[in-house]
């Protein structure tokens, strides 16, 4: 599993016209991408990273402060553009193995007791963000 996390003083994520998910206050905005040897236990190892990183304001985490996630897939963070100028996406997993493991990370940090916003999978999605520092992490599993 892949994941962009970005530190965040608003985001939020549009579908067709209508918001699907959005996050006030300090915060990460969360991109997930699901690779084909992807597991639910790395589901839940990203899981408890994400809730404990500590890069919020004075190297708090988000299970230091309460503080919500927005959780968005995206297939495209396993795109490979080193040949030719048309990325390919062979790594990406597909919808039907991505989408659950996806959910395995929302449903473990809410376990966790966060408070967390999606996108739609698989939908045309608009993001919008206020990186905060900005400060930008790549974790990968």
């Amino acid at each position: 599993m892949r994941a962009v996390v970005q530190r965040v003083s608003r985001a939020s994520v549009t579908v067709g016209g209508r918001v699907a998910g959005e996050i006030d206050g300090p915060g990460l905005l969360v991109l997930v991408g699901v690779t084909h040897d992807d597991t639910p236990e790395k589901a839940a190892k990203l899981a408890a990273k994400l809730w404990g990183l500590r890069i919020l304001e004075d190297e708090k985490s988000c299970s230091d402060l309460g503080a919500p996630l927005l959780v968005v897939s995206q297939f495209t963070l396993y795109g490979d553009a080193r040949k030719g100028r048309r990325p390919t996406w062979t790594a990406a997993a597909p919808g039907p193995m991505a989408e659950p493991l996806v959910e395995a990370v929302v449903t473990e940090l809410r376990a966790l007791g966060a408070k967390v916003e999606t996108g739609v999978f698989g939908a045309d999605m608009k993001v919008e963000l206020v990186n905060d520092g900005p400060i930008t992490v790549i974790l990968e599993y």
